[in-house]
């Protein structure tokens, strides 16, 4: 009894001895499951930043907003000279009545300076109605290209055509065939016809006079006036 006794305490201390030789043999390795990737992190998101929304426009009261408004959805530019759409519409208003100072009618004064070109003929066409209806059938006839065509003191070639983007870089002017008639306080007026060779047809040297009517032919070269008044077709 005692012999076995003595077998079974080795064996009992081989047992311990191998299990604590697996127990040592894993030191200093890495846990079976987990990486150094594992490891949480340290670093903190930086927060988003949020842009503003643009805040809606404001308009005014009245026909002026009405007109801005209008062409902020249509998405109308007018010249960088203007704030607004409605700036430029009541700069048309105030320069209208005095627009045929000049020797021409207003439609043809808002179509041959300029003022339809870009958006202007869709603004004015909306915005002067608004701020000064009396000048709508101006607009309407500008925009359509029919309207009456006046001349001041110049020189101008005859022809029922308008000038060529050449010839009117050149200074080129027309002025159809037809009656005109020059009307007001007249002293020391002066106007005459040509051939298209140059020579004189007709001319007229007027020291003082109301009125004077000249007739052009479709065979005349150029017509001049010089200190004379606005001559108008006669109808």
């Amino acid at each position: 009894m005692r012999a076995i006794h003595g077998v079974g305490a080795v064996a009992a201390g081989v047992v311990v001895a191998v299990v604590l030789s697996g127990c040592g043999s894993d030191e200093g390795k890495p846990v079976v499951g987990l990486s150094p990737s594992a490891a949480p992190s340290t670093e903190v998101a930086e927060p988003e930043e949020l842009e503003e929304p643009t805040p809606e426009p404001v308009y005014p009261v009245g026909p002026e907003g009405e007109i801005d408004e209008l062409a902020d959805e249509k998405g109308w530019v007018v010249d960088d000279l203007y704030e607004s759409a409605s700036g430029f519409v009541q700069d048309i208003c105030d320069s209208l009545p005095t627009s045929g100072a000049g020797g021409a009618s207003r439609p043809q004064w808002l179509a041959e300076s300029g003022q339809l070109e870009g958006d202007g003929a869709a603004v004015l066409t909306v915005g002067v109605p608004k701020l000064c209806p009396e000048w709508s059938k101006a607009v309407k006839q500008a925009v359509a290209g029919k309207y009456e065509r006046w001349f001041g003191d110049g020189t101008y070639v005859v022809s029922s055509k308008p000038p060529t983007a050449e010839e009117a870089e050149a200074g080129v002017v027309t002025i159809p065939p037809g009656t005109y008639r020059a009307k007001g306080r007249m002293e020391d007026c002066y106007w005459e016809r040509t051939s298209k060779g140059g020579e004189i047809i007709d001319n007229q040297f007027a020291t003082s006079a109301q009125s004077i009517t000249v007739t052009i032919a479709p065979s005349d070269g150029q017509f001049t006036a010089e200190r004379c008044e606005v001559w108008k077709p006669v109808k």
